[in-house]
């Protein structure tokens, strides 16, 4: 077991190549895995009854894109990079460009949209709970309009990390 043997994948053997490829895919599943159940938190923070939750909810998404999604997807990029510097597959390989792309893209997004996104839509929530009083909250335009936003991105952002999987799996020419 010599974990500087190789520098490509060999099955049944713990070399620091597949250690690094393990690393790779782990920080893929904590980076993005949790990102798939957002539209389900959100129907149901949106509920009438559970409507005094939602700032908190997009504050936690904020926290999340922060302190766990953005540093795994540094992982991956910095992962990445190294198995296709060390691998059998090089960058300019199809699926190694285009996973590239899509994680730079996926932490530009993190930075220029859904951060300051969440935070907004945190901020119109609190106006719209706090201007209902003890009374039925009535989400205003502009959170609806956030809101929207961020589930849009939302998608296209969980389509390109399927994107991302699919190329590295398959490995198209």
């Amino acid at each position: 077991m010599n974990l500087l043997a190789t520098s490509y994948y060999q099955p049944d053997t713990v070399s620091f190549y597949n250690v690094v490829l393990f690393i790779h895919i782990a920080a893929a599943v904590i980076a993005f895995g949790g990102t798939f159940t957002y539209g389900l938190v959100e129907a149901v923070v949106t509920r009438p009854e559970q409507r005094r939750h939602l700032a908190f909810w997009h504050r936690l998404q904020r926290e999340l894109g922060a302190k766990i999604i953005t540093p795994a997807a540094i992982v991956i990029l910095a992962a990445g990079i190294y198995l296709a510097a060390a691998g059998n597959f090089g960058f300019g390989d199809t699926f190694v460009s285009i996973g590239i792309v899509i994680i730079v893209v996926l932490l530009g997004l993190g930075h220029a949209f859904f951060m300051p996104t969440e935070l907004r839509a945190a901020e119109a929530a609190e106006r719209d709970i706090e201007a209902a009083g003890d009374g039925e909250i009535v989400l205003g335009a502009e959170y609806e309009t956030l809101a929207k936003r961020l589930m849009v991105v939302g998608i296209a952002s969980n389509l390109l990390v399927l994107v991302a999987i699919f190329v590295m799996v398959m490995k198209p020419l």
